[in-house]
């Protein structure tokens, strides 16, 4: 199972067997990455349509989309032992031939303004730089969450323009020509 760590973090890839869990038998969810879940799961727009897109996704592509989608993100606790699913959040799929990815990220309410999802945009852009073939990494948010934008924007993320739906602006980083 593909994981990233930070201090506070540690985000799962999400796999076919967590998404059919989490749509069968999602009280089966917390055993599966070993943390709680609350009842307010899932968080904002990671809803039932995105988990349907994920699983058709992961039984075309396989083993191969596997950290490509989905990432469950678990809050490590201050306490031993305590551990607490805290976001969801994922690449829209692999790089185009253009070599973009798209990003979203949705936190449960009860976590939010602790820097979490500052934390997590950073964990997907250094994940995503890693791959050569990702050139630009992009994100989208509706004009009136000023909360997400400062989150772009303090992990570098430059305005571009409207976004793809109304009511939205585009987001966008380009990878460091100094990194391989």
């Amino acid at each position: 199972m593909d994981c990233l760590e930070s201090e506070r973090l540690r985000m799962v890839a999400a796999t076919l067997q967590h998404i059919r869990t989490e749509l069968d038998a999602p009280e089966k969810l917390a055993a599966l990455l070993d943390a709680s879940v609350s009842p307010e799961w899932p968080p904002g727009e990671y809803d039932r349509d995105a988990m349907e897109f994920f699983r058709a996704r992961f039984e075309l592509e396989g083993e191969a989309a596997e950290g490509w989608y989905g990432w469950y993100v678990v809050r490590s606790g201050e306490t031993p032992g305590v551990r607490a699913l805290v976001a969801h959040c994922g690449y829209f799929g692999p790089p185009g031939a253009d070599g973009r990815v798209e990003i979203g990220y949705s936190v449960l309410p009860a976590w939010q303004r602790r820097g979490y999802a500052s934390e997590i945009v950073q964990m997907l852009l250094d994940n995503a730089f890693e791959f050569p073939a990702v050139q630009q990494v992009v994100a989208h948010a509706a004009i009136g969450n000023v909360g997400s934008i400062s989150v772009l924007q303090a992990c570098g993320f430059q305005a571009d323009g409207p976004g793809q739906e109304a009511d939205t602006l585009r987001f966008v980083v380009e990878r460091d020509p100094s990194r391989p």
